[in-house]
């Protein structure tokens, strides 16, 4: 049975490698990023087919889009002769951009108006992990369109994962980072309290591990490993992180639901990226609480920074707490 024509839109630091495995895994393959240097470049290392412009995608029966935002697939699929015109009855459209899952189901119903199938299927693990091949992959939809494309996602996933309806995956992609998120900065903050009264960091650090019942990711993976060892080379920026933030508040806020926790942690992010630069590695985040407590959580400052001291427990002013403008 031949492997379906697919297409990637984006060869971006994910797209790129992305796109290298579907080729190399035997499917029919065009490519369109604005850039046409790199798709040529691409074309020329692996078998595909460069397309310069939206209308050269018309023949592809699964076009997945890999962009920066939300908006960008938006316009891909809305603008005059996007894909919602120049797609076939019966092709479906993959989104494994982070975007706001409100707005995949308005996107969704326009490209089912036209016989196309939709599926978000948001990307976790990095460019590191889109490299090997080995992302991990959320899925939302029609189960039979989930079950067409789950055979190129293979491609460059390790794990494929259904979470429901159309969005469903974007929306859990977004809450998972908010989870991350607000754990992150909660143990930078608990480091902090604790450090001011005088606690040294490894036992800090190893109550904290203790006092987790199962295992925890933002503890393990981006307190101990990156924060602690001065390393802040996680892989996602405070921006990237902080985008998620918002549209998991903003998913809240449009269906007019209660969520404080989400608001002040979207605020804080929003904030740090103010403050420390959006490229800035997430990590580098806890800047933001050593610069208004005047504390170093045995860490380097990020690129251009200044490092901060410990402080002495209970200082006897204020003045000590700094703000993000001091620290530049």
């Amino acid at each position: 049975m031949s492997k379906p024509h697919i297409a990637l839109i984006g060869l971006g630091r994910m797209g790129y490698p992305m796109a290298r495995h579907v080729a190399a895994a035997g499917f029919p393959l065009t490519v369109y990023d604005n850039r046409a240097g790199v798709v040529a470049q691409f074309c020329a290392a692996h078998k595909a087919t460069a397309a310069r412009s939206l209308a050269d995608l018309a023949g592809a029966e699964i076009v997945i889009t890999v962009l920066p935002t939300g908006k960008d697939v938006a316009e891909t699929v809305t603008w005059p002769d996007g894909l919602a015109e120049r797609l076939a009855r019966g092709a479906i459209l993959v989104d494994c951009s982070s975007s706001a899952p409100l707005e995949t189901r308005r996107l969704g119903g326009l490209m089912r108006a036209r016989g196309i199938g939709m599926v978000d299927a948001p990307i976790a693990g990095g460019v590191v992990f889109a490299e090997d091949g080995s992302l991990d992959v959320l899925v939302g939809g029609e189960p039979a369109d989930i079950a067409r494309v789950t055979p190129v996602l293979n491609a460059f996933a390790k794990s494929v994962l259904p979470c429901g309806g159309l969005g469903a995956a974007h929306a859990m992609k977004v809450l998972n980072n908010f989870v991350n998120a607000q754990a992150l900065i909660t143990y930078a903050e608990a480091m902090t309290v604790g450090r001011r009264f005088g606690i040294d960091i490894a036992t800090i650090v190893a109550a904290l591990r203790s006092a987790t019942t199962g295992r925890n990711h933002p503890f393990e993976k981006k307190i101990e490993r990156q924060v602690l060892t001065g390393s802040f080379t996680s892989g996602g920026s405070i921006g990237l992180i902080g985008k998620d933030v918002l549209l998991a508040k903003d998913l809240a806020e449009g269906m007019a639901l209660w969520s404080p926790i989400l608001t002040q942690t979207a605020a804080l992010w929003s904030e740090a990226a103010e403050a420390l630069g959006g490229a800035t590695d997430q990590t580098g985040i806890v800047h933001l609480w050593e610069d208004r407590a005047g504390i170093n959580l045995r860490g380097a400052k990020p690129a251009g920074g200044q490092s901060t001291a410990d402080a002495a427990p209970f200082p006897s002013n204020s003045s000590q707490n700094r703000t993000p403008d001091d620290s530049a």
